[in-house]
């Protein structure tokens, strides 16, 4: 995978030109893959190439309001990459760049920087300087620069709009069966595993802790069925994310119990798929209590998923 960064004065365009599709892309969810596809049915031999940002433009335009993540830009090229897309092209969204006209936007990045002969946008997209630049704008720009526009019209589940706003409510809710509807997979949690108190190992029923990036969106606190991703091969479990009020916790964490496979993961990469939600988190009385509960939540979550693959 080439990722192009930096000044694209210096990016070495796909011979032949290429076809890019725009966006912040954060989740990659079905509203942006009907983005990705209008490549694969426009390119015409083209480079496939998605235009992204490493820094949210809302974090330099409205920090107070810049919204968590639905992926890390590592997990973004991902599944970029995985929807057929050649090249990456990274935008960091700084005062330079708000401060573009739109036509030095396109001028820049898609026709000196990618030799662009197609572009995909979503319908309200907005580019330039006070986000002057619409969808209009950029075909009108298109005509004298030698390139055609495709806008896509909004993806729908149901009566909802799928954006990246939508997805986030549903995950902040605890709502992740419908998160996943829209993302066209399970919501996930990527981090690293760390040592933890080995309270789980001593109740028979060991977790992993998960340490995961402070940008990601946090589903509600509870317990959930979960899909675990560990090198590569998938794994059945089951989540806890809270504070353990049982153990008077007051820092929240991620713990995960794998119903079948490797115990020991500290130091690893793991993936984190929410399928569904078990129970709220909740105080209980005594150990034996607490245990009790965690040998039916993680029935529960052997029906869930098995449900999921039936």
């Amino acid at each position: 995978m080439i990722v192009y960064r930096g000044d694209p004065a210096g990016w070495k365009p796909p011979e032949g030109g290429s076809a890019v599709a725009v966006g912040v892309f954060d989740g990659v969810h079905l509203g942006h893959q009907r983005v990705l596809e209008a490549l694969h049915r426009n390119d015409n031999g083209l480079t496939r190439v998605a235009m992204t940002f490493g820094t949210h433009p809302a974090a330099v335009l409205a920090p107070d309001r810049a919204p968590p993540r639905l992926s890390t830009l590592k997990r973004r090229f991902e599944l970029l990459e995985a929807s057929g897309i050649e090249r990456i092209a990274v935008l960091d969204f700084d005062e330079a760049m708000r401060d573009m006209t739109p036509e030095e936007f396109v001028d820049r990045f898609l026709v000196e920087g990618l030799q662009t002969r197609f572009v995909a946008v979503g319908t309200g997209f907005r580019f330039g300087r006070d986000a002057t630049g619409t969808t209009d704008t950029l075909a009108e720009l298109a005509k004298s620069r030698g390139f055609r526009v495709e806008v896509a019209e909004i993806a729908h589940q149901g009566d909802q709009e799928i954006r990246s706003t939508s997805i986030r409510e549903c995950v902040e809710s605890g709502d992740v069966e419908r998160a996943a509807t829209m993302l066209g997979r399970p919501y996930e949690l990527e981090g690293i595993v760390v040592p933890g108190d080995g309270r789980g190992r001593q109740l028979g029923v060991p977790t992993a802790n998960v340490s995961f990036p402070a940008v990601l969106t946090v589903p509600l606190e509870g317990v959930y069925a979960v899909a675990v991703t560990i090198d590569e091969a998938d794994h059945d479990g089951v989540a806890n994310l809270g504070v353990r009020p049982t153990f008077d916790g007051t820092e929240q964490v991620l713990e995960v119990h794998v119903l079948h496979g490797e115990t020991n993961l500290y130091g690893k990469q793991i993936r984190v798929g929410f399928v569904g939600r078990i129970r709220d988190e909740r105080r209980f009385a005594s150990v034996d209590e607490l245990l009790t509960q965690i040998r039916t939540d993680i029935r529960g979550a052997a029906r869930i998923l098995n449900e999921r693959t039936s």
